[in-house]
């Protein structure tokens, strides 16, 4: 089949990928009959999940070595790479808002490791189903739940349509799973 060439079974394949924070290449030592494809559809697989909150770096791994799997190899080896380090992946998140001032400034890029691995104190790019995408400090971790805080801690008063509005920083729980990733330059 032309679209998805397939051969003898194989084994000690490897798949290189490298994250330089804003694209993604692959490579691999398949012989040229499947290299193109499989690299193509590597790179698919990794694009659309890079912003996937849930696919860390095995989990990412693990999808690479059943698209290989795909393409004949055995024992395919996945390393992944990027400009953070080996086994991290970066993601670029764009800062919105005040609530994270002064640390962060509304209209900051933000260069994120992705990862669940965090500690209190860190600020953390959060994809979360009632907020949507945010960024706040972890205040406290209580085994899968995660509190986090704004930086800013104004208050201000809004007087609309009559009523009397405060305004202050989101702080709320979270779920690990919604955590994208540490904020490891800003």
């Amino acid at each position: 089949n032309a679209e998805n060439p397939v051969r003898v079974d194989f084994f000690g394949d490897t798949v290189d990928i490298y994250f330089d924070g804003q694209g993604t290449s692959v490579s691999n030592n398949f012989d040229s009959n499947v290299s193109y494809a499989l690299s193509y559809e590597v790179l698919n697989f990794v694009s659309g999940n890079i912003n996937n909150s849930t696919m860390d770096v095995e989990e990412m791994k693990k999808g690479v070595q059943k698209i290989c799997q795909k393409y004949g190899s055995k024992d395919c080896t996945v390393n992944i790479d990027s400009i953070i380090g080996q086994d991290q992946i970066p993601i670029i998140v764009w800062a919105q808002g005040a609530s994270m001032l002064p640390t962060i400034q509304d209209g900051q890029y933000v260069l994120v490791n992705k990862t669940q691995d965090i500690h209190v104190g860190d600020i953390v790019s959060i994809n979360s189903k009632e907020y949507g995408g945010i960024m706040k400090r972890v205040d406290k971790i209580e085994g899968d739940n995660v509190y986090v805080v704004s930086d800013n801690k104004n208050v201000y008063y809004q007087e609309i349509d009559g009523e009397l509005y405060e305004f202050k920083g989101l702080c709320t729980w979270v779920d690990i799973s919604e955590i994208e990733g540490v904020a490891i330059q800003y």
